[in-house]
């Protein structure tokens, strides 16, 4: 064994051999991770092309509902103006149906602009007669308008002969006390009337429209009606509805 240095240390106990210490192993630590990155969010561009395309989507689906609640309208309203019509043609063959002659007296007239009637009444008890009045007027619009009138019920000829009276005024020049018992029923353009007598269709205002006799053969075999409904109703042009007497008229259409 060599001679020690004297400044080398003094072996101690459990060295190694020659006065080394064993060498210190290497201690390896766990590789740590790099740094994560924050993820990446939305450009501007991507959230411009985002938001115009739900846009876009909700703008189809409001046309949609907006399309589907106007049909729906639409369809609604036509139906109401389909019901209206049927009414006021089922009021006019009510009043045709009820025709009542009494003596010495006119049951139907027409001049051109209004059509009176007496009919009997519907109440039960029987109130008496009616007159009864269809004609057409321009309301403040200047639309034309479809109104039936109808007195209140009358017993005495005196009575028939002013409901008569304020029936034809009611339909020129119409005061509050007539426009009580009007209705107005629909839109109309224009109409006019037919009798059936003779076998054939007339013009009531000609000669051949005129009866003679009493008041039982002034009322024709047959009254035509011919009515012109404007565009934008449920049904618009020309409608023709024919009535039949049930008494004179027999088995004729």
């Amino acid at each position: 064994m060599p001679p020690l240095s004297r400044f080398a240390p003094s072996p101690r106990e459990g060295d190694a051999p020659g006065g080394l210490a064993e060498p210190v192993p290497r201690v390896r630590w766990p590789r740590v991770a790099p740094f994560l990155k924050a993820p990446r969010g939305f450009t501007l561009i991507e959230l411009l092309v985002a938001i115009s395309v739900m846009a876009l989507i909700a703008i189809l689906s409001w046309r949609g509902l907006d399309g589907m609640v106007r049909a729906q309208e639409s369809t609604r309203q036509r139906a109401d103006e389909m019901l209206v019509l049927q009414a006021a043609l089922g009021q006019w063959g009510t009043d045709l149906d009820a025709l009542m002659p009494v003596a010495n007296t006119t049951p139907l007239d027409w001049d051109g602009q209004v059509l009176r009637l007496t009919r009997r009444s519907s109440a039960v008890p029987d109130e008496g007669a009616l007159v009864v009045a269809w004609t057409r007027r321009n309301n403040n619009q200047g639309v034309g308008q479809w109104l039936r009138w109808q007195s209140p019920p009358v017993r005495t000829r005196a009575d028939w002969r002013q409901a008569w009276e304020q029936a034809a005024q009611w339909a020129r020049t119409p005061g509050d006390a007539e426009r009580r018992y009007e209705v107005t029923l629909l839109p109309l353009d224009s109409w006019q009337i037919f009798y059936y007598r003779g076998g054939a269709w007339s013009n009531p205002q000609s000669s051949t429209g005129t009866p003679s006799g009493d008041s039982t053969s002034a009322i024709p075999d047959g009254i035509r009606l011919q009515i012109t409904l404007p565009p934008g109703q449920a049904l618009a042009g020309q409608l023709t509805r024919d009535w039949v007497n049930p008494v004179l008229g027999g088995g004729r259409t």
